[in-house]
C-alpha cells in the first residue's frame, strides 16, 4: 500500500491530509497558517513539522512511510529568492527527498477538480485562479492584499469597513452592515475601530479577513451596499477565470470546467452570486462542485507526480467522501 501526502497551506490555517493508493482518507490534521511573509520563513517549518508529527501519530506510521508529499505553501514562487530554503523545508521534515512544493493555488485546482483540466478559482483569505490544459498551467491573481487580491474575503472585508467609515461618518446611509459590524467587533466609539484593527490585531489579514463573514450577513439583511461589496467581489473573480482561460489555451469552442475553493464560496449567496456572473458569460464554463477538498487534492497531485497517479477506481473512492464548503478552505 502507498500513502501520499498533501499538504494545503493558507492564511488562516494548514490542512493536512494523507491518502492511500486506493482512495481511502488515513489521517487528516490542521495546523495555524503557514503563510510566512509577516511571520518569517521558519514559522513554515515549524507548521509543517507539527501536522506532520499529527498525520504519523494518527496513522500509525513514520515519515519514510510516506512515499510521496505535496507541499502547497502561501507565498511560494512570489519571491524568487525564498525558493530553495521552502524547498528545502520537505527534506528536514520527512527526512527524505519524495515531495514537491508549490503554491497552495495548485492543492485548489488538484482537489476541486480532481487533477483534470479546468480553472479553479479561490477566494479565501486572498484570491487567484490556476487552471491547466493539456500540461499548460497558468495562474492569475494572488498579489496579496496590498497589490489586491481582489474578490478575496480580505478584500470583501476592507471594502466592508470602508462602508462602515462612510457611514459612520454619514458620507452614505447607514444600513445593516453598520451596527452588525459595531457589534461584531464590539466597540462603543465608532473610531474605536481603528485601534483595534491597527493596534490590538496589529493589521492581523486572517483576522480582517474573518469580518467578510459580516459583510455577507448584513448582504443577507438587504444592505444595498454590502450587497454591492459582494457583487463586485464575484465579478472580479470572473475576471480572473476569464484571464486564465485565454492564457491556458481553451478555445471559445470548448466547455471549460470551472470549480472553486476558499472559505467566501462557503457563502451560498455570494456562491450564487458567482455562478450567475459566469453563467451570463458568452463562453461555456461548466461549474463543477469541487470533488475533493485541497489537502486531499494535494495528496492526489503527489501521487500524480511521484509517477504513480491513482487509479479512477481510487479517485471515485474519493470523490464519494462527502466535502463540505468548510471543508473547501485556502489561500
Amino acid at each position: 500500500m502507498a500513502r501520499y501526502l498533501g499538504v494545503d497551506g493558507g492564511g488562516s490555517k494548514t490542512a493536512f491530509a494523507l491518502i492511500d493508493d486506493t482512495g481511502r482518507v488515513l489521517a487528516r490534521a490542521a495546523a495555524p497558517t503557514s503563510y510566512y511573509f509577516s511571520t518569517g520563513i521558519e514559522v513554515v517549518e515549524q507548521v509543517l513539522a507539527a501536522g506532520v508529527a499529527d498525520i504519523c501519530t494518527q496513522a500509525g506510521i513514520t515519515t519514510a512511510d510516506i512515499d510521496a508529499a505535496f507541499f502547497g505553501l502561501p507565498g511560494y514562487g512570489e519571491s524568487s529568492a525564498d525558493i530553495p530554503a521552502l524547498d528545502a523545508v520537505g527534506e528536514r521534515v520527512l527526512g527524505h527527498r519524495r515531495y514537491g512544493c508549490d503554491n497552495d493555488m495548485v492543492c485548489g485546482w488538484a482537489g476541486s477538480l480532481a487533477g483534470r483540466d479546468g480553472i479553479n478559482v479561490i477566494s479565501g483569505t486572498g484570491s487567484m485562479t490556476y487552471g491547466q490544459r493539456r500540461g499548460v498551467g497558468h495562474r492569475v491573481g494572488g498579489w496579496g492584499e496590498l497589490f489586491g487580491d481582489e474578490g478575496s474575503a480580505y478584500w470583501v472585508a476592507t471594502q466592508g469597513l470602508n462602508a462602515f467609515s462612510r457611514m459612520s461618518d454619514g458620507r452614505s446611509p447607514r444600513g445593516p452592515l453598520y451596527q452588525l459590524l459595531k457589534d461584531r467587533l464590539a466597540i462603543g466609539s465608532d473610531l474605536d475601530v481603528v485601534s483595534l484593527v491597527i493596534d490590538t490585531w496589529g493589521g492581523n489579514r486572517g483576522s480582517i479577513a474573518a469580518l467578510a463573514t459580516t459583510v455577507c450577513q448584513a448582504a443577507h439583511h438587504g444592505d444595498p451596499a454590502a450587497a454591492g461589496i459582494l457583487a463586485a467581489a464575484a465579478a472580479e473573480l470572473v475576471t480572473l477565470v476569464e484571464t486564465t482561460r485565454a492564457l491556458v489555451g481553451f478555445t471559445e469552442d470548448e466547455t471549460v470546467p470551472v470549480s472553486y475553493s476558499g472559505g467566501m464560496f462557503s457563502d451560498a449567496d455570494f456562491r450564487d452570486r458567482f455562478v450567475t456572473a459566469i453563467a451570463a458569460l458568452p463562453t461555456r464554463y461548466e461549474l463543477k462542485r469541487p470533488l475533493l477538498d485541497p489537502a486531499v487534492g494535494a495528496a492526489l497531485y503527489a501521487a500524480r507526480r511521484s509517477g504513480h497517479p491513482l487509479t479512477e477506481s481510487a479517485l471515485h473512492q474519493l470523490a464519494a467522501i462527502p466535502t463540505t464548503p468548510e471543508e473547501v478552505t485556502t489561500a
